[in-house]
């Protein structure tokens, strides 16, 4: 179980093929307010453990994500 404070940015891999993930919210979803940003974005340099030419299955918002730079600041 991980704590991540709300506006905080987060990530996940599954290593293995079989994996449920559940969210545990201070408050409802809602989607007009979330922001994300690119994992393989340069800027934060994360090395994700993927094997040599295996690129992740991403979620469609993921998959459009733009730049770390870009994003918009919350206070």
């Amino acid at each position: 179980m991980l704590w991540i404070p709300p506006g905080f940015a987060h990530g996940f891999l599954a290593l293995t093929d079989n994996v449920d993930f559940l969210y545990k919210c201070t408050n409802y979803h809602a989607p007009a307010h979330e922001r994300v940003i690119r994992w393989d974005d340069p800027k934060l340099r994360i090395e994700w453990p993927l094997p040599p030419g295996v690129m992740p299955k991403l979620s469609a918002g993921d998959a459009e994500a733009g730049a770390f730079r870009a994003a918009e600041y919350l206070r």
